[in-house]
């Protein structure tokens, strides 16, 4: 996908990860300045009568009954970018940049926003030539939309704040100076609509679905090389089991491991041999119906992602065709609150049962015969004991970060507005689960091909054998000590590129 255009309709998600992560190219459509038109009459024609509407003739949160003069309303549209651009923190990464530049630029070409063509076609502009507002990473509530992270977003549209250029962070009127860019003067409204929405607990969203997409797929094969690795069986994952329980994730994490099995003279080697293992422990076994109960919150908040892609989420909403200006509530961030929260939730789980295969592959009593640690002189060496501690400690961290943001409402705005959903923050910490969760997968990858090496000469499935080949092409076997920490990141590349998504 080289070319996203942006005509109000709902984008997909894979328009909007095909901009946040391969630039591509997005542009405005034919027909988004007429679509915008009769809204913006409406505005035009609320100044020119001076009536009562929030925002637009009157402050802004607790200020909405404070009336202004509706000459000093671009004024007070540019003061609103400047007295909100609060807030703190390390600056936010290109592509949630780029995801927020194009679902803003998105949002107020629908038509329902009253604001001039020119504000999108300079939030597509920024895009094209690479020219992204240093955006700080706190302070948002998720209610009035993201307030503080859009008002940063937006100040270089009048040449204030900073734009990252190349990665390094100028002043805004400097960059666009540099490109013949003019600031653009607001009118009207606005400043209040590049504000208002919910495009940037959106925009954690999407991207963070993609991610666990791949973690899951990744930890799926790490169970599969973990069943070999612990000479557990295959008969948990066959069809016929998950039809009596059919859990679409379920199902999909079951095909998956068992595809990846099929053909290993490992399974193959003791499955008749109930002297061996009658059943296997739940982090084996239960695998399916662990990763699946998380596909299956995956494929739910998906669905939030896909309505809220062709949402109105501005507010006062402006009907053209009844010239009504409503104040209302679509910029509330609850909907996605709780769905950041459940991905945190969902992924977390991943990453705990993940833990648990790989302290087993490492324990001399319950491996089935792998050496402590997978070490190859244990005493003298540790081999990957210390691996576990760190999926540990990550496993802990995301216990703490698992706690729900939605359900902590703190109000703001002089009890104006006072029950905010706290999405932005879900959204900040399920970042710290998403790396958590890598990092702990990455460690079972590492000991689980560890431990199929000492199976040999007996063969893994080929799903297995090929994941166990693209381990290698990054990864040693283990003949003596050394730092597991490159290793586990090297692993962290292979899921971060989609390499287990594709063998799967």
């Amino acid at each position: 996908m080289d070319t996203v255009v942006v005509t109000g309709d709902p984008l997909s998600a894979a328009e909007v990860l095909a901009v946040a992560h391969r630039r591509a190219e997005a542009v405005m459509g034919d027909g988004v300045p007429d679509r915008m038109a009769g809204a913006r009459r409406v505005v035009e024609e609320a100044v020119a009568g001076d009536e009562v509407v929030y925002g637009v003739t009157t402050g802004f949160g607790a200020l909405a009954t404070t009336r202004v003069d509706v000459a000093l309303s671009g004024e007070m549209q540019t003061a609103l970018l400047r007295s909100h651009a609060a807030g703190v923190g390390d600056p936010l990464p290109a592509e949630m940049i780029r995801s927020m530049l194009l679902l803003r630029a998105r949002t107020l070409a629908q038509g329902y926003s009253g604001v001039r063509p020119i504000i999108v076609e300079r939030l597509l502009e920024m895009l094209r030539l690479e020219l992204l507002p240093v955006v700080p990473d706190r302070g948002s509530v998720g209610a009035s939309g993201d307030l503080a992270p859009f008002a940063h977003l937006a100040l270089p549209i009048i040449g204030e704040g900073f734009l990252s250029e190349a990665g390094a962070p100028a002043p805004a009127a400097q960059v666009l100076a540099r490109h013949g860019l003019d600031p653009i003067v607001l009118q009207a409204k606005e400043g209040l609509s590049l504000l208002n929405g919910t495009e940037g607990m959106l925009s954690f969203g999407v991207l963070g679905s993609e991610r666990i997409h791949r973690i899951i797929d990744a930890a799926d094969i790490a169970c599969a090389l973990s069943v070999e690795a612990l000479l557990g069986s295959d008969r948990p994952f066959s069809p016929r089991i998950h039809e009596l329980r059919p859990h679409p994730g379920q199902r999909h994490s079951a095909d998956q491991i068992r595809a990846a099995l099929e053909g290993s003279e490992i399974v193959a080697s003791h499955r008749d041999d109930f002297v061996h293992a009658v059943q296997d422990a739940y982090s084996l076994r239960c695998t399916p119906q662990v990763h699946g109960a998380s596909r299956d919150v995956l494929d739910h908040v998906d669905g939030v992602f896909e309505r809220e892609l062709g949402s109105v989420v501005d507010n006062p909403i402006v009907f053209s065709d009844t010239g009504e200006v409503v104040s209302a509530g679509n910029f509330h961030g609850q909907p996605l609150a709780f769905s950041l929260d459940f991905m945190a939730i969902a992924v977390s789980e991943v990453a705990s049962i993940s833990e648990r295969r790989t302290d087993r592959i490492l324990d001399p009593d319950r491996s089935s015969g792998l050496p402590p640690f997978l070490s190859s002189h244990p005493g003298l060496e540790s081999g990957f004991m210390i691996a576990q501690y760190t999926a540990a400690a990550l496993v802990a961290e995301n216990r703490v970060l698992s706690h729900p943001a939605s359900v902590d409402s703190i109000p703001t705005s002089g009890m104006q507005e006072d029950h905010v959903s706290m999405g932005w923050g879900a959204g900040r910490k399920l970042g710290t689960v998403l790396d958590n969760a890598t990092l702990v997968v990455a460690v079972e990858l590492l000991c689980a091909a560890e431990g199929i090496e000492h199976r040999k000469p007996l063969r893994p499935g080929t799903g297995s054998a090929a994941a166990l080949a693209a381990i290698r092409e990054v990864v040693e076997p283990l003949d003596r000590d050394r730092p597991p920490a490159p290793d586990i990141e090297a692993i962290v590349g292979l899921i971060d590129a989609d390499v287990f998504s594709e063998l799967v």
